[in-house]
């Protein structure tokens, strides 16, 4: 669906005619442009609401990865004795922590676009990707908090001297998060997609994100791994994207130029097959939703 403004050849009022898409490929920039105060509305609500009635409130977005360090540190670091390349365990899984929680999130909330809006859906018109657009941008702020933990950690480690490498590769770190978000976006809308008919599907992205993050080097450096045996779990898109970060940041990952333009690839495709899919269920969900 789109909106187009026309001039009454009679009237020099504006109106607005909304009609149907016939290209399963249109993203109207400029209509979701002009929305940027729904988005925005959206955002507010997402982060106002989300803990408005929670005691601690937004501190739970410190506590929740604190929290997760810990038992990692005591689960993966001391009982299984899983190695975190000579990195601090704090920074090591602080570091893979955030940037994952930060794409499980988006991912889990834009899944649910179609089903937790289908009554907003059925009674306003307005560009169905807001919804999701805006999670991606309402979850960047609980990120930055984090974000913002890690530098702590990081400068608490600095000054004891403990061997922490920075390099040139931290300045990729804005194109990471963009690659994050797209890919949680990608993969979210089209879930969303699919479980306006097959509700199943809900209960099997939550199981499946938990142990997707298994199947992602969060809780162990992908040097461990054999080096003829790191190209499988590279197939993972979020794989070289912790990874990269993890290089750029603490000195420690395997970093891939390679890999790192393929999961850029998958998430342009991912999107614009996610486009694909959004565009076409839209237009009749009411009907199955």
């Amino acid at each position: 669906m789109y909106k187009k403004d026309r001039e009454h050849p009679l009237q020099k009022e504006q109106y607005s005619v909304i009609t149907s898409s016939n290209s399963l490929f249109d993203v109207n920039l400029r209509e979701l442009i002009a929305y940027k105060d729904l988005i925005a509305m959206y955002v507010k609500r997402d982060i106002v609401t989300f803990y408005k009635q929670t005691i601690l409130g937004p501190l739970w977005f410190i506590i929740q990865p604190i929290l997760t360090t810990i038992m990692f540190m005591f689960v993966f670091g001391n009982l299984a004795g899983i190695s975190t390349d000579g990195i601090p365990g704090p920074l090591f899984y602080f570091s893979g922590i955030i940037l994952w929680n930060y794409f499980a999130d988006c991912l889990n909330k834009t899944s649910g676009t179609f089903t937790t809006n289908q009554n907003v859906f059925g009674k306003v018109y307005f560009p169905r990707l807001v919804v999701p657009i805006s999670v991606t941008i309402s979850n960047l702020v609980k990120f930055f908090i984090q974000f913002g933990i890690f530098v702590v950690i990081y400068i608490v480690y600095a000054i004891k001297g403990v061997g922490i490498a920075p390099n040139i590769y931290i300045l990729l770190f804005p194109v990471l998060i963009l690659m994050s978000a797209g890919l949680s976006l990608g993969f979210g809308i089209i879930f969303s997609s699919m479980t306006t008919k097959y509700r199943d599907l809900t209960f099997l992205l939550q199981f499946g994100v938990q142990l997707w993050m298994y199947a992602t080097p969060v809780i162990y450096p992908l040097s461990t791994m054999a080096a003829d045996k790191q190209w499988i779990f590279f197939l993972n898109p979020m794989t070289s994207i912790i990874e990269a970060f993890k290089y750029g940041s603490i000195g420690a990952g395997v970093f891939s130029w390679g890999w790192l333009g393929y999961s850029f690839v998958f998430m342009l495709l991912l999107l614009l097959l996610g486009i694909v899919i959004f565009n076409k269920v839209e237009k009749s969900f009411m009907d199955t939703v």
